[in-house]
């Protein structure tokens, strides 16, 4: 019998209520604009953050071709600007090979700090207020 898939509740890293990140393309493990996460998201999609071809190009090297468009999934692929809720360990990894991507905390889930320290995504914040990408 499949599991209830019940999400953790929508907070950001601030504990405030967490903010859309991109729904042009359409991001988050529930695909709903958020990154919003849940017990099954194994990856923690919850970091909202700008892709740069620089991460893009590490994230494919590595094994995760977030640039080719994958039609038979509805995934256009992403260019640099694009705002995508990225799993966690992958930013964490990004960020020590030095080619993390800027990083929207607003929209971050409270969850990605079990992986990544506040100080790290500090590093990496930038703001644009409440006008979450593609909207």
């Amino acid at each position: 019998m499949p599991k209830e898939i019940k999400a953790h509740p929508s907070v950001n890293v601030y504990g405030e209520p967490l903010k859309d990140c991109s729904h042009k393309p359409v991001t988050g493990f529930f695909r709903n604009g958020r990154c919003d996460t849940c017990d099954q998201d194994a990856g923690s999609h919850t970091v909202c953050a700008e892709m740069t071809a620089e991460f893009l190009a590490l994230s494919k090297y590595l094994g995760n071709d977030l640039s080719t468009p994958r039609p038979e999934f509805g995934f256009s692929g992403l260019q640099a600007g694009d705002r995508w809720c990225l799993c966690a360990s992958r930013f964490l990894q990004a960020h020590h090979e030095g080619a993390a991507p800027k990083v929207f905390l607003e929209a971050t889930h409270s969850r990605a700090l079990d992986v990544v320290s506040m100080e790290i995504l500090k590093r990496y914040s930038v703001t644009d207020g409440d006008k979450p990408h593609g909207s």
